[in-house]
Parts: structure tokens; C-alpha cells; sequence
């Protein structure tokens, strides 16, 4: 393979997780009259049932990996990860991960997305989840 000077080659190898990326979806209970806020994965269209995509991703632990605080009487534990995946155009900080694996984990973005690698190559997002 024959590349220009300065091409970056994105290499599936280090896209070794599998994530479902989420938004905030906002309807009116009919009951209650209260707002209920959901999760809805980001490459379902409306009207079709909720089939989250999924997208290969490298989730890798900031360092240092784990910083502890005191949030209304409880310690909380956080848990700041990297996750990198190939460019979109579509993913903002109010959205959500989901990392798949032996056990699903819940990240919330708290930073970028940033293009990295240039020229839409890939996008890093910092995410944190929260533990108590």
C-alpha cells in the first residue's frame, strides 16, 4: 500500500471493544405530567424499535485510573477512560458509552469529542463512571 506523506493509517487493531453510544431522550409522563428522561441508542431512527448499533472502540484507563471524593455524604469513586473510535459527526459530550464485555459499563463523555489523527481519522472522547 502506497500512502502520501503525512496519511495516518488507522489500524483496526487497537479497536479491540465493542460500545453503544446513547443520547438523552426527553417525553412527558401522561400519568403524571413529569418529565422522564431515557437513554435511547444513537443509531436508531424514529419510529424503528431500539436496536442499539454497536461501534468498535479502544477504551483505555486515564492515569491515574481511579481518584475518590465525598458527594453528599457518600464517597464516590471515579473512574476516568479514554475511548477512542473511528469519525462521526454526531456524538456531543451530553451523550453517553456503554462498554461491552464480560459485564456492560456506563460512561458518562465529560470531555471532546476531539478529532485526533486528523483529517476525520478518529475522535477521543474522556469518559468517567461514577461508584460508590
Amino acid at each position: 500500500m502506497i500512502m502520501s506523506a503525512g496519511a495516518v493509517r488507522v489500524s483496526a487493531g487497537t479497536l479491540t471493544r465493542l460500545i453503544t453510544i446513547e443520547h438523552k431522550q426527553a417525553t412527558q409522563d401522561t400519568q403524571y405530567g413529569t418529565q422522564v428522561i431515557t437513554w435511547v441508542p444513537l443509531a436508531v431512527l424514529p419510529g424503528s424499535p431500539p436496536v442499539a448499533e454497536r461501534f468498535w472502540a479502544e477504551v483505555q484507563d486515564a492515569l491515574p485510573s481511579r481518584s475518590e471524593s465525598v458527594m453528599q455524604g457518600l464517597a464516590v469513586a471515579r473512574n476516568q477512560t479514554r475511548v477512542r473510535i473511528r469519525w462521526r459527526s454526531d456524538i456531543d459530550s451530553s451523550m453517553r458509552i456503554t462498554v461491552h464485555g464480560d459485564t456492560d459499563v456506563v460512561y458518562q463523555i465529560i470531555g471532546g469529542p476531539a478529532e485526533i489523527r486528523g483529517r476525520r481519522r478518529m475522535l477521543e472522547m474522556m469518559c468517567e463512571r461514577y461508584s460508590s
